[in-house]
């Protein structure tokens, strides 16, 4: 096992990390940017390493940087967490040329299937079912609208080089494809520095269920049940839980198996997790593979028992997997919530700021991943997620009940900071999720549903 393991990256991941080092008796580097000094792990950390200034672009994504913090405190390997520079093949490629071990897949792979169109290919080339879409990059908005129209329509144009909810768009109707598809291809490049999309057809009422999947250097490689991360927002999941509810009998056992076939073509090692689209006919279809720990990873924790970073650094140290698949056994229910500092009523726009009262949920059974503490101050440079709420019982609506328990309990005050405890619990208690009937379409709903406010209760101040 390692000795010394540096961390690239900041908030509740960085500290959920940090801890399985200790667990596994692994030394701790921490790197922070200015706007992170007073951070949760950099407290905690054998070492803390200062990297640059606020900007992502000038710290948590400075490889340089990290690469120097990493050879001067002699850290052995790099995790990466999520986000930042996780996905990224030229950062584990780096990592690899100077000796340190880079905890996650290599950097081919990540390559392959970090491009949306290759990693379709080398999916469908193991069996898993694709939703009707081009396979290749489109070239002209011609050839694109063609497909659209064969495929049938809604479409969702897609990036390429996207992830995390990025560079897609939805299409209703053949008129507004041109303009939609040129649009995409625009944000791609800006926000990708690649301009290639693709299409494929989009199914509005689908659930997102995805599996988790771990696997070693030996070709050994397991599945550990599914998640249903259907509640979401603008692409980006707000409610996670496993076992993905409702699906038909063997339905998770047929996805897992997929899973399995697609990562075993890609060569991969180490935790990743293969996403699909589960429609309302009883079809599921291919997504996207993620390279990386998730955020929804506790989920799984919590009903197989089974730490997944911790196998992360034994994959990464070149141990065989010690589980089987027969070993798995999903026990009970378990569901997330991720509070993030925003305003549902200003539009979910972020309120980061100081947290002058902090006080987490507790009590049997709930597991809080956070790096919040009173007194801290939530910087505003980054991602406004301030804490995951996670909640397991021997079934699913005694999961519910203590989910909503709990975010009662959760207690977050400061100058101008909100969060989103409040509408999650509006969210679990929604008749559609309490059946199990939802799908990706549930919080648009719900905010449809939700009291136009008076133009009083709109004003700052005015009672």
């Amino acid at each position: 096992m390692f000795g010394k393991v540096l961390i690239a990256n900041r908030g509740e991941i960085a500290l959920r990390v940090a801890r399985a080092c200790r667990e596994l008796g692994i030394r701790v580097v921490a790197v922070y940017s200015t706007a992170d000094r007073d951070s949760a792990v950099v407290a905690c950390a054998d070492q803390a390493i200062q990297i640059g200034p606020a900007p992502a672009k000038r710290s948590y994504l400075n490889i340089p940087a990290i690469i120097e913090a990493a050879l001067s405190t002699g850290a052995d390997a790099i995790h990466p967490g999520y986000g930042f520079l996780s996905e990224d093949p030229d950062f584990a490629e780096v990592c690899r040329d100077n000796g340190i071990v880079f905890v996650g897949p290599p950097s081919e792979v990540i390559a392959r299937l970090g491009d949306k169109t290759a990693a379709r290919k080398l999916m469908a080339r193991a069996g898993l079912p694709m939703l009707p879409g081009s396979l290749e990059p489109l070239h002209s908005v011609e050839e694109a609208n063609r497909i659209a129209d064969d495929i049938g329509y809604p479409v969702i144009i897609k990036a390429a080089a996207g992830g995390g909810g990025r560079g897609m768009r939805v299409v209703a109707e053949t008129g507004a494809f041109a303009a939609a598809y040129l649009e995409t291809k625009a944000g791609a490049q800006a926000l990708f520095g690649d301009s290639r999309v693709y299409v494929e057809r989009y199914l509005p009422t689908a659930r997102h269920v995805e599996i988790q999947v771990l696997a070693d250097q030996f070709g050994n490689t397991i599945h550990l049940g599914a998640r249903d991360c259907s509640v979401q927002r603008r692409h980006q999941k707000l409610v996670e839980e496993s076992p993905a509810p409702r699906l038909p009998d063997g339905m998770a056992d047929r996805m897992g198996q997929a899973a399995v076939s697609g990562v075993r073509e890609a060569g991969y090692v180490g935790a990743g997790t293969v996403e699909f689209l589960f429609s309302p006919e009883g079809d599921f279809y291919f997504m996207e593979v993620n390279c990386r720990i998730q955020v929804e990873h506790p989920v799984t924790e919590m009903v197989t028992g089974v730490d997944l970073v911790q196998e992360q650094f034994r994959i990464a140290a070149g141990q065989r997997l010690a589980l089987r698949q027969e070993d798995i056994v999903l026990r009970g229910a378990a569901i997330e919530c991720r509070i993030n500092v925003e305003d549902p009523e200003r539009d979910f726009a972020p309120t980061p700021g100081l947290l002058e009262q902090f006080v987490p949920a507790g009590g049997p059974f709930v597991r809080v991943d956070t790096h919040g503490y009173a007194g801290y101050r939530m910087p505003a440079s980054y991602d406004s997620l301030l804490a995951k709420v996670v909640a397991w019982a021997p079934s699913r609506p005694e999961a519910l009940d203590r989910m909503d328990r709990a975010l009662a309990e959760f207690r977050v005050r400061g100058p101008g900071v909100h969060t989103t405890s409040d509408f999650l619990r509006g969210v679990i208690d929604h008749p559609a999720f309490r059946a199990g009937d939802h799908n990706t379409a549930l919080v648009d709903r719900i905010l449809r549903e939700r009291p136009e406010k008076s133009i009083v209760d709109k004003i700052p101040g005015v009672a």
